[in-house]
Order: C-alpha cells, then structure tokens, then sequence
C-alpha cells in the first residue's frame, strides 16, 4: 500500500525522507518489523519503543513513526507526530481499508459482567441466524474459531486485522470487550462502535486511573465513539451519570435495570441455585426468560445483551431461545466439582464487588460453610493497598473461611500482599488462614471442607496460568482440584486395603 493511503487524515510533520514509497507492514514491536514495512515507536509504561528503532530498521522498516525529534542517516522515511498510539490507530485502519466501516460493531465495557455478557450476545445473535464474530477477554472466535489474544482489547494494530479477518469470512456483526486501558491508550480509536454498552462501574484498575473519576472518564470515551445507540444499566449510579451525559447526543438510548424505571426490566424474578428466571418487559412485548448461570449479576449481563439484541430488531422469540442456549460460562460461577457432600466453584471475581456477588449467589444454597480461596492481583502502590483491604473485608464479612493465598503476585512479594488482606480481615474478625502458595491453598479448602460446604476459587476463572516474577506457570484450577481428589482418594484407598491386609495378616 502506498504510504501516503496510510497515513490518510493523520496529522504529522515529515522530518526525513519521502512519502512516495510503497510499504508492506505495520509494526510497533522492533522484533516484527519487516522489510519496507512501517514501524510505529510507542511510549510504553515499562518499554520505550523510540529506543528500538535502529533494530527496527536493521529488520528492514523503511518508514518510521516517532513522537520526539529524532535523527538517523539511514535510508529511511521519519514522520513525527503527536500521539504514536493514536497514529498507530489510524493508520491500522487505514492498512486494513477500515473494516469496522462494514461491521455492524457492539462495544461493552464496565467493571464486571462484559464477557458473559458478550456470550450472551452472541448466542443471541446466532440464534437469529446472524453471523457474529466476538472479542474479549477470554480471546477472540471467528466463525467458532477460537483465538488467543495477550489482551482484553487488543492493540489496534491487531484489532484492525481482526476485524478485516472477520469481513473476510463474512461476519457481518462483531461484540467485543472494551477495557478502560484500550480507550485510554486509544487501541480502539478509529474504530467505528454501533452501539455502546455500559454495565457497572466499581474500584478497580486504579493503579492507572487514580481514582473513580479517571476511571469514570475513560469508560465513558465509548459512548462518545458509538455512532448509532447507547445500551446503560440506570441501577448503578455511574450509569446514570453516563445517561445525564449522553442524553442529548442525538443517539439512540435504551436503559435496562431491575430496580430503577427501564426500557428493558424484569418482573417476577426467582433465584435457584443454578439457575434465574424472570419475565422480560420491553417496550413492545413480554418473553419468559430463564438464565442458566444463578445470581443477580447475570441477570442483569443477561439484560445488557437483551437490550443489544433489541436495538438490533432481534425477535424476543430468539432473545429468549439465545439466552436460554447458553448453559455455563467459562469461569464464571462455574461448578468444576460437585459430589454429595461438597461442591467447588471457580469464578473470575477479582475485585470487591465482584466478589461480595459471588459470595452472595452462593450463600442461599449452601447448606454447609462457605468457603472461599483468594488473593489480590498485585497492583503495585496505595491503589492495590486499598483494593486489598477491601477485598479482606468481603472475604471476611460474606464467606465463614478465607484460605489467604496467592493471586499473580508478579514480582511483588505475597506474603506483603497477604499481611494487608488479613490485617483488614482482623479488623472485622474474619475467620481465615494463610497458605502462600495456591496449590497448596486449593488443598488445604478440600481436606478441610465437610458435608455441605462450598468452595468458592476466586480471582482466576477461565486463566490458566500463575504469574510469580516474570514467569508465567500454567496453573489449571479445575485440573488441579481433580488431581487433588483423585489423589486424596487414592491414598484412602490405599489406606483402606493396608487395613484390610493388617487384619488379615492377624
């Protein structure tokens, strides 16, 4: 593609070089430059990618993208401009011959709730026989094809191939997660959204947001993104907030909540152990709906999605048939073990909010203890101080035994990272003990559970990896606690016919 294509409406100084040059690629890692390609020097918070451009250019980039005055007498073509990040956005779409323009493009963002509620979506959307491609946290699926992605919302260099994948395969309809770094660092600039979703806003990522208010801001940019229509939960305050602020937009608003006057609500609502139902009120009609995941939280993703489907003139004959398909979500309240005497659950809870739901839609139907294994994602500062103490409180208020442990520490030391989760669990007498190493700790929760009891994982659902220094260790939850019974019952079984050769031997 010829160079000046790419670099359509960004505004940039020429520095060196010319502009009459063919290019094959755009990178903005030095290692995946390649030759006449394009290489883009992002700042990043722990790499400066201005430091990496000679490697770039010994790969063969003949154009590069800077933010600093920056001179080398190479052979090659430097621009200058402004923001490297947001002119990485653009000129990916640009490469890509802007494919969200031919997308019909669902964005959701929010504390908690985004991914199930984009399993919803999609479920939905292909019950009404609607090809849908989807983007998240659990990965990327293009016509049922999964694929593994490093982010929640990629960089936007790989969101444009995607969605240029996707058109190629003819998806016409995408749904994807859009996290609160992705509008900050402006990964999803130049993306054309559809309809914007807005399901919760809670403390959380405020190691890089400094407070509710950044944070509040940053998910806001979606709404300002969103051509068409705005999708707003109206039960938590900062929906509201976002409704105040995007009321006279000129776009299409449709509310959904359980507690608050909604275009989208339901009435006779029930709670299971296993499972919700309720009936569905829209403005032009009513279906029963039953949700296959228990808990109000999925209630209202479940509402989110009904909401998508509805501006989308799906049927409610399909929203109630998508929503009713979809049996389990993937680390979210998911039963990985379940005898008569114990049942253990994994979900990806891993800020108070999220975890004080979990705790709540297991409380009802434990017939035992309830038990919950957890740690706090180190997030480094005052920040992830707070979130700790808030999360010991939870733990301590909701669950009758807290196994304190570890949760992707990095390279921070967890037993620092415990000793603040405990102090604050001391402060409202919570029951708990401490076992750094997880493993250890999904142990100690099974030989010590009884008959009744519930054993909530908390933090990691669907992951499947422990991040302690800069190693990554697979880490399989469910796999785990299988080996562990299958251990545990072996070794009885080995005990019972030691027995059984020692009587015989008297």
């Amino acid at each position: 593609m010829h160079l000046k294509s790419i670099l359509r409406n960004l505004d940039y100084t020429e520095i060196k070089g010319s502009l009459e040059v063919d290019v094959t690629s755009i990178a903005f890692d030095s290692r995946e430059a390649t030759m006449n390609g394009v290489f883009v020097a992002i700042s990043g918070f722990t790499v400066d990618g201005h430091n990496y451009i000679e490697k770039a250019i010994k790969n063969g980039a003949s154009v590069i993208i800077v933010e600093r005055d920056i001179w080398f007498e190479d052979p090659v073509t430097i621009i200058k401009v402004s923001d490297t990040r947001l002119a990485l956005a653009r000129i990916s779409a640009n490469f890509y011959e802007n494919p969200t323009e031919k997308l019909n493009l669902i964005g959701i963002t929010g504390t908690n709730g985004k991914t199930s509620t984009t399993y919803f979506v999609k479920s939905i959307f292909e019950q009404a026989k609607k090809s849908i491609g989807l983007i998240g946290t659990m990965g990327t699926i293009i016509n049922n094809r999964h694929f593994e992605t490093k982010n929640t919302t990629p960089e936007s260099l790989h969101l444009q191939e995607t969605f240029s994948k996707m058109v190629d395969e003819g998806i016409e309809d995408c749904i994807m997660e859009v996290s609160s770094h992705a509008l900050d660092l402006n990964r999803v600039a130049d993306s054309n959204f559809n309809t914007a979703i807005f399901t919760n806003l809670t403390p959380d990522h405020l190691e890089l947001h400094k407070n509710m208010e950044e944070y509040f801001n940053a998910k806001a940019k979606l709404f300002d993104l969103a051509q068409d229509h705005v999708v707003i939960n109206v039960d938590d305050p900062y929906g509201r907030r976002l409704l105040e602020k995007v009321k006279d937009s000129g776009k299409s608003i449709t509310t959904y909540g359980i507690n608050q006057e909604a275009d989208i609500y339901p009435t006779d609502l029930h709670f299971y152990a296993d499972y919700s139902t309720f009936q569905l009120n829209t403005p032009t009609g009513t279906a029963e709906i039953k949700v296959n995941i228990p808990g109000v939280i999925f209630v209202y993703n479940s509402l989110a999605a009904i909401a998508s489907a509805y501006i989308n003139q799906i049927s409610l004959e399909d929203i109630q048939e998508g929503i009713d398909a979809v049996k389990g979500i993937k680390g979210r309240l998911e039963v990985i073990y379940q005898d008569k005497s114990r049942k253990v659950v994994v979900d990806f809870a891993h800020t108070e909010d999220g975890l004080e739901k979990a705790l709540s839609t297991l409380r009802p139907y434990t017939k035992g203890r309830l038990i919950v294994v957890f740690g706090v994602y180190a997030a480094p500062g005052k920040d992830g101080s707070e979130k700790r103490r808030a999360m010991g409180k939870v733990a301590a208020t909701y669950a009758d035994l807290s196994i304190v442990t570890s949760d992707n520490p990095k390279e921070q030391d967890p037993n620092l990272i415990v000793k603040e989760i405990i102090e604050s669990m001391n402060e409202v007498d919570g029951k708990y003990h401490v076992e750094i190493d997880r493993k250890e700790a999904i142990k100690y929760a099974l030989d010590n559970s009884q008959d009744g009891d519930v054993i909530l994982l908390a933090g990691k659902g669907h992951e499947t990896a422990q991040v302690i220094g800069n190693e990554e260790i697979p880490f399989n939850e469910k796999e785990i606690v299988h080996e562990l019974l299958e251990n545990k019952r072996k070794n009885k079984l080995k005990l019972q016919t030691t027995r059984k050769f020692i009587k015989l031997k008297r």
